[in-house]
């Protein structure tokens, strides 16, 4: 690290006493070799400063910092030569929520006052190494350059004759979001090298403070954070949500690191890699106006002959279309379109490969968002209606042999006929071509794309600032009445989006309920959880969502519960009762598996075994290993024993097992009937307290 790099110099100069990577909460005035006094400078605190810093950087300490305004169609950048920063960015597009709770007030990157962004190094002065803090020195500007695509600023901090540390910014006009929004920036080091002090890096320090923007200060804290990215990983990393403070330190080389809030992020990315960063962030207080302090702390590396460094900012909205655009120098892409939470796995690819394509396809044609998110809503219905067939059809069938189903239960009232239940059960559901799990898996299979809807709405910032009905912003929540209190879970305003989306929940609830418990009387139970519990929890969860979503779960259920009538009018009861039927006789003429058999005979063993009165015992075995005459058989024990074995050929011929739950007690050698055990198998034993070795052997 830097600091290690430079702990030689600091043992020989004890004046040093300074960290050699800057505070990246404060990068105040921090003299190296001595107190450079107060801040108002007079001829014996100039004659200091010249001392230990030269002439020129004594100089820049002490000027008076400018602003420089350039801006493109998009945003309008402030630069300061104080620091040579940029000290503040508005975006022209977007406006953000005012004190008065109205969208009026143009969206601020974040406070010009907390803007920081500090490169820290060492120069030689005689026989002293003097650290220099960028923040602290002011920067001369050349007149902006402009061209027909850009604009270039330049600002020179001179550190001695012939030797300046230069700062060159390119603002892009090209009419391209994915340009527009970038801030290329360029650390040259003029004839710098006989003036540095032997380092193996240079500090840089980042940190700015960003305003509340969205309507609600939870959600909107929620998605709001640090990320990065490691070079070659196909994902980014992040602090995760905290309502408080959070920091890490990376260890590994960072290609770029962003200060990410729900739909605005501005990111750093090295074009050559940092060393390594450590990010922090710490929330504020909901009623501030403000959402979080962000800090990062990085190094690059230095060589003599290092003459440049090229760094890109990127200010501007989390939008999906622009993100995935920005490439690296090789033209690869810098998987800033992660910035979004579109979920992992599956359910990523699905927003990416299948929302968002649908849904900018149709923001072409069609102007209404509300159309849009029906249009999406129905399209989305068609694609899941097969499995939404199949799994009524399951219910039906289940429906049908409800009366079966009850005479096997009248039939088997006792729990030690509950196996031979069973048995006879998975034989009905097997005459009968009936897969138990039917109803649930076309319903899984559907959950990626639900998921999706419900990742993609909060984080889309197409639908910030769309108006539908009574709800004014489709990306934050509809609020029809503001309560003068807050309810514990709820919140302090109605939401009538999410309540009506409850309502629709319920409903379907209900006719989900009805045809479910018919079919299967275990779900009776459930009736409490599934109807009312349900629809609450997501009245009290979504009020704060967004209305976008909200708005889309309800023409969701009310499609679905459309769909439900629809196929029971096309589905016949007695057709399927037919088909069954059908499947039944060709069933009987069928012959059973092996693996059925061994079931079969399993389960008459233990029934037996449970009508004598005694206990069968079940136990797994995790490992086995089967090899030549003289090798180890090792298997664990459900309470953690270890039992060994040497097995001849693939015939076992000891086996040791206690329930003590500490030792293993050998079988007698003449068991040879024992069969191999594989990982994962059971094994049913006669004596379920312990097998001593005049125990009988194991079948």
């Amino acid at each position: 690290k830097y600091q290690e790099e430079l702990a030689a110099y600091q043992a020989a100069h004890p004046e040093l006493t300074q960290p050699v990577v800057p505070d990246s909460s404060a990068v105040a005035a921090a003299p190296v070799v001595e107190s450079l006094g107060a801040a108002t400078p007079d001829s014996t605190r100039l004659a200091r400063e010249v001392a230990v810093l030269g002439d020129f950087l004594a100089a820049a300490k002490n000027a008076a910092p400018q602003e420089i305004v350039v801006e493109n169609d998009v945003m309008k950048v402030r630069f300061s030569t104080g620091g040579g920063i940029v000290r503040s960015v508005t975006l022209k597009d977007y406006t953000r929520y005012g004190r008065q709770g109205e969208r009026n007030e143009p969206i601020e990157m974040f406070v010009p006052e907390s803007a920081k962004f500090d490169l820290s190094f060492f120069i030689k002065n005689g026989l002293n190494n003097v650290k220099v803090n960028t923040s602290e020195y002011t920067f001369t500007a050349d007149p902006v350059i402009r061209t027909d695509t850009a604009q270039i600023v330049r600002m020179r901090l001179p550190v001695a004759e012939g030797a300046a540390l230069e700062y060159r910014y390119v603002v892009y006009d090209e009419a391209t979001p994915s340009r527009d929004y970038l801030v290329d920036y360029t650390v040259r080091l003029v004839g710098m090298a006989p003036y540095m002090a032997n380092q193996s890096s240079i500090g840089i320090a980042w940190s700015n403070t960003s305003y509340q923007n969205e309507r609600g200060f939870k959600n909107e804290n929620m998605y709001t954070t640090v990320a990065y990215r490691v070079p070659g990983e196909g994902s980014i990393d992040d602090l995760s949500m905290s309502e408080g403070a959070k920091e890490e330190k990376i260890s590994s080389s960072v290609e770029w690191i962003a200060f990410k809030q729900q739909f605005f992020s501005s990111v750093l990315i090295a074009r050559d890699d940092f060393l390594y960063a450590d990010v922090a962030y710490d929330t504020a207080s909901p009623d501030s106006g403000l959402i979080k302090a962000f800090s990062a702390t990085m190094a690059v590396p230095y060589t003599a002959q290092t003459e440049q460094y090229d760094f890109s900012f990127y200010f501007g909205p989390n939008k999906y279309a622009v993100l995935k655009k920005i490439d690296d120098a090789q033209g690869q892409s810098l998987l800033l379109d992660r910035l979004i939470p579109m979920g992992w796995g599956i359910i990523g690819w699905v927003s990416r490969w299948l929302v968002i394509p649908v849904f900018d396809f149709l923001r072409q044609y069609i102007p209404s968002f509300g159309w849009i998110i029906l249009i999406l809503a129905i399209l989305i219905k068609i694609i899941v209606s097969p499995l939404t067939y199949k799994s009524y059809i399951s219910q039906a069938k289940m429906r049908i042999i409800k009366p079966e189903i009850d005479a096997l239960n009248a039939k088997y009232p006792k729990q030690d006929d509950a196996m031979k239940k069973q048995q006879e059960m998975m034989a009905l559901y097997k005459k009968a071509g009936i897969n138990p799990l039917g109803g649930c898996i076309p319903m899984l299979i559907q959950l990626p794309i639900l998921i999706a809807m419900f990742r993609f709405f909060p984080s889309s910032i197409e639908l910030r600032g769309q108006s539908l009905w009574w709800a004014h912003d489709l990306s934050s929540y509809d609020s029809i009445l503001n309560l003068p209190f807050s309810i514990p879970f709820y919140g302090d305003h109605v939401s009538l989006f999410a309540l009506l989306m409850a309502l629709s929940t319920f409903g379907f609830s209900y006719m989900s309920y009805q045809q479910t418990a018919s079919a299967q009387p275990q779900m009776a139970g459930m009736k409490f959880m599934m109807v009312y519990m349900m629809p609450i929890f997501m009245l009290c969860w979504f009020n704060d969502y967004s209305s976008g979503l909200c708005y889309y779960y309800l023409l969701f259920n009310l499609l679905t519960i459309a769909q439900t009538f629809l196929i029971r009018r096309m589905v016949d009861d007695g057709k399927i009762h037919a088909v069954m039927e059908a499947n039944a006789n060709k069933a009987k003429n069928k012959k059973k598996s092996k693996f059925q058999l061994r079931y079969e005979e399993l389960m008459r063993q233990q029934e037996a075994q449970s009508r004598s009165g005694k206990k069968a015992a079940f136990y797994f075995f995790r490992s086995f290993r089967v090899g030549f005459p003289g090798a180890i058989l090792t298997s664990t024990t459900p309470w953690g024993g270890t039992c060994v074995s040497k097995p001849l050929s693939v015939v076992v011929r000891s086996f040791c097992l206690h329930r003590s739950r500490t030792t293993c007690v050998p079988l007698m050698p003449s068991c040879l009937s024992v069969k191999p055990i594989f990982a994962g198998s059971r094994v049913l034993l006669n004596n379920p307290t312990a097998i001593a070795p005049s125990s009988r052997c194991l079948t």
